[in-house]
């Protein structure tokens, strides 16, 4: 048998600590851009709703070419109607970006509801961490009741506010990898305690 590492390009890992100054701009930027997000909820809504219907408008278009390319193939049909329904849902998503904050809202809540379900089903088959299990699916049906509750006016500012909470975690990793990266960790590793 050899050994692989004989025979690895010298130049193929990059050194240990380059690239920390990207990674802590990144992590600065999500930090500052949560605490707008946090700051205007409402604007953050808004462009989330304009991201997500941009996104829906290509899916959609790349759809349609691909459906009217695709003569002679089975799913030509449904690539064509995936398109058009995608096309039309961004359309309205970035032409009323209201009902596309709502649309949003709606799918976080039944996120928030099936998956306490799940855990409290989940919890009750546990014989380790059970009360926690179930106690963290009644929080997200709880969650899921609140914003269903509270429909319309949460969707005006519950998926900025999620959008924050994730720009600021994500923000904190990158900022703490960066800090690490330039002691001479892996980049992304987990710090040694």
């Amino acid at each position: 048998m050899t050994d692989s590492r004989m025979y690895a390009a010298p130049s193929a890992t990059p050194a240990t600590g380059a690239g920390w100054a990207w990674m802590l701009a990144y992590g600065l930027l999500s930090v500052g851009l949560s605490v707008l997000a946090f700051l205007d909820p409402f604007a953050a809504t808004y462009a989330a709703t304009m991201v997500v219907g941009a996104l829906f408008i290509a899916a959609g278009l790349v759809s349609l070419v691909a459906g009217w390319a695709g003569r002679g193939h089975e799913g030509r049909g449904y690539a064509i109607g995936f398109g058009v329904l995608s096309l039309v849902v961004g359309l309205l998503m970035a032409f009323n970006p209201v009902s596309g904050a709502v649309s949003l809202t709606v799918m976080v809540a039944v996120w928030l509801g099936v998956r306490g379900a799940l855990e409290i089903g989940l919890g009750a088959r546990f014989r380790r961490g059970r009360g926690l299990m179930i106690a963290l699916g009644v929080v997200n049906l709880l969650l899921a009741v609140y914003v269903f509750a509270t429909l319309p006016w949460s969707a005006a500012t519950l998926p900025g506010y999620i959008l924050g909470i994730s720009f600021v975690f994500g923000g904190v990793a990158s900022v703490a990898s960066a800090l690490n990266h330039r002691k001479g960790a892996p980049a992304f590793a987990v710090p040694e305690s």
